[in-house]
């Protein structure tokens, strides 16, 4: 049967996240229904989905996503998602990154990044993840970004190493000056917000992270909005669709589907 089209999801390959006071989260990784939902929905539509991260291994879950609190509390839709991904083969053994470009970035109608911590880690200043976004952005196809998965956006920048170790360092205004051609820049965006960060520090990640996502991709140059903690929230700003947590999959997916629709008339 003939697919509808093709979306590549980019993925972390990250295994611990560095924290302040040199501590790390070693469960950061994806959120179950990040993936899962907006995936399943597409593949019901008719889409083909690759999944790629740097390094083609099995990505980790964050196992404080494998509650029923992100699938509207029921613990049989839980079990549904969790049997859904387990048969994701792609998704156990993904494509590096490298290897995706190398085969072509023409084929895939539009590019999906969910989030949990895991992108915190290597997708923010990957430089095969910038290839990608640069194509995408270039090519005016879809962009699709969820809760943490927009901090990936700043792999687009120019220095985006120096950038993310400027902005580790607490050099504000260095990585400032290092955000400029920015793609992204003026975009109207959200990501995780500073407050929800803050109320998963003691409770998650057990320590603060090195800088908040909605500040980072302020100093970059985004036009950043969030609404008060855990209320769906997603907006688009040209190819670029953004949610700010993980209770915005259903929003993400919805915007997502309409520009995929569009592209195709």
């Amino acid at each position: 049967m003939a697919t509808k089209g093709k979306i590549l999801a980019l993925i972390s390959s990250g295994r611990g996240l560095p924290l302040k006071d040199g501590k790390v989260y070693t469960g950061a990784g994806y959120y179950l229904n990040e993936v899962t939902v907006p995936v399943r929905a597409l593949m019901n539509e008719g889409y083909e989905i690759t999944f790629a991260n740097p390094t083609g291994n099995t990505p980790q879950v964050d196992v404080h996503s494998e509650v029923v609190g992100f699938f509207g509390g029921d613990a049989a839709k839980l079990q549904d998602y969790l049997i859904f991904r387990d048969g994701l083969l792609g998704f156990r053994d993904p494509v590096r990154i490298k290897d995706v470009i190398a085969s072509g970035l023409d084929q895939y109608d539009a590019i999906f990044v969910p989030g949990g911590h895991g992108p915190m880690i290597d997708l923010l200043d990957d430089p095969n993840a910038g290839i990608v976004l640069r194509h995408f952005h270039e090519t005016s196809k879809p962009t699709a970004v969820l809760c943490h998965g927009p901090i990936s956006l700043l792999s687009a920048l120019p220095n985006s190493w120096e950038f993310v170790a400027a902005l580790a360092a607490g050099d504000v205004a260095g990585a400032h000056a290092k955000a400029q051609g920015w793609i992204y820049a003026g975009y109207k965006m959200t990501i995780f917000a500073t407050a929800e960060e803050q109320q998963r520090e003691p409770l998650e990640i057990g320590g603060k992270v090195l800088f908040y996502p909605d500040f980072a991709l302020r100093t970059a140059g985004g036009d950043v909005s969030v609404v008060p903690p855990w209320g769906s929230y997603a907006l688009q700003d040209r190819e670029l669709i953004s949610g700010q947590n993980p209770f915005s999959d259903e929003a993400v997916l919805k915007l997502l589907l309409a520009a995929l629709s569009e592209k195709k008339k």
